[in-house]
């Protein structure tokens, strides 16, 4: 749906169930991470060079087995189970399982994907929930890692529900909802119904904190490469240490390495947000901080409006504004109606302190956070899928 088939891997998720069962992690790697992918065999059975790509594009080469054997090459990892299931196999399985929660705090298009939802809580078909997870041009956070963002969403609250609704509150009843899957879900030849009751029972009994979402770290995010496209770098520290913890059965959520913690963490791009300011010295600090920055000190007031910088702005823009706003701690937001794109900074009487601010996409969408942060209002204590690298094409 919303697209041509590529015979690739269009989401793939990687999760961890810790030892003692107390915890489960998981892992989105973005379908256009470029990789080397691991070694293949041709159909006289001669051994493939080792050839690069993306991540998606190893189950075209060599199917499921191949897909695997990839993601264990980059990861360094083992995987236990396989899950796999199609775009009208992922409706199916939403549909029986008695649809999905979604939920956006701003209304959500996208043309290319069908996608047109209002802010709110909303419960989707399997149709519906397929065109928010697969949004990848959206009026909000357009890309990649907003779109994987919103799968997590899914996962945790789709399995929450089940959850509260008491699907994986017993063997027999996981075996159930297991049965259900396995009507639209392939399986390796590893993974039976057992395995997947005992995992679903487990984690069905999972509080939401107990839980962690995460995309790989990303250090370039649109590698040309002549013959791929646009790819997705990882970071290499830091997707090694995401890995490393993994392996060593660690929580990823509170792991600096994973995530350097930012002193003033900002939501959005400094260079897209363009500011006129009225003061000369704030002016030229904000520019130093990576902003668009016209300075309109020759017009400011005289004399100054008691207190704080005040912020004006378009509706609509308050992502940006924050992001204004944590550079200029203390100062006030106002949405003004029918605003131009610019925001206006109106520096007061009071003494302005301008701090850096740190973008990172990793931070804004895709840091490792827990269920619990995940969840829509009102939503029951989420859960998570079983151990398995997930694809949906």
């Amino acid at each position: 749906m919303g697209g041509k088939g590529c015979n690739c891997t269009d989401v793939m998720m990687l999760v961890h169930v810790s030892e003692n069962r107390r915890r489960a992690s998981v892992v989105s790697i973005p379908r256009d991470s470029y990789v080397e992918y691991a070694a293949s065999t041709g159909n006289a059975g001669s051994a493939v060079p080792a050839r690069s790509g993306k991540i998606n594009g190893a189950y075209a080469i060599g199917g499921a087995p191949l897909t695997v054997a990839t993601v264990e090459k980059v990861t360094g990892l083992h995987i236990d189970h396989y899950l796999e299931t199609g775009f009208t196999g992922f409706e199916q399985t939403v549909n029986n399982l008695g649809g999905a929660t979604v939920c956006t705090d701003k209304p959500l298009k996208d043309e290319n994907s069908g996608l047109d939802i209002g802010a709110g809580r909303h419960h989707t078909d399997g149709n519906e929930t397929l065109r928010y997870v697969r949004a990848r041009h959206v009026n909000l956070r357009p890309g990649d890692l907003g779109r994987v963002r919103r799968q997590q969403r899914v996962v945790n609250d789709l399995l929450a529900r089940l959850s509260l609704e008491g699907a994986l509150s017993s063997p027999v009843s996981t075996a159930r909802t297991a049965r259900t899957l396995l009507k639209t879900v392939r399986t390796d030849e590893r993974t039976g119904l057992d395995d997947l009751v005992r995992i679903g029972w487990a984690l069905g009994r999972l509080r939401a904190d107990r839980t962690e979402f995460a995309t790989v770290p990303i250090r370039l995010f649109d590698h040309r490469v002549p013959g791929v496209g646009s790819t997705l770098v990882w970071d290499e520290a830091r997707s090694a240490a995401l890995w490393d913890a993994l392996g060593a059965d660690r929580p990823i959520t509170g792991d600096t390495r994973i995530q350097p913690v930012a002193q003033t963490p900002a939501l959005t791009n400094p260079a897209g947000i363009r500011v006129r300011v009225d003061d000369a010295v704030v002016a030229a600090a904000l520019r130093r901080n990576g902003f668009a920055v016209t300075d309109t000190s020759q017009s400011a007031p005289s004399p100054r409006p008691a207190g704080p910088p005040v912020i004006r702005y378009a509706a609509g823009q308050e992502d940006n504004a924050a992001t204004l706003a944590a550079a200029l701690p203390g100062s006030r937001l106002q949405a003004v109606p029918n605003h131009d794109t610019f925001f206006d900074v109106v520096v007061g009487t009071n003494p302005v302190q301008v701090k850096t601010v740190t973008y990172d996409r990793n931070i804004a969408d895709g840091a490792p956070v827990t269920g619990d942060s995940l969840r829509c209002a009102g939503a029951a204590a989420s859960v998570a899928p079983a151990t398995t690298t997930s694809t949906s094409r």
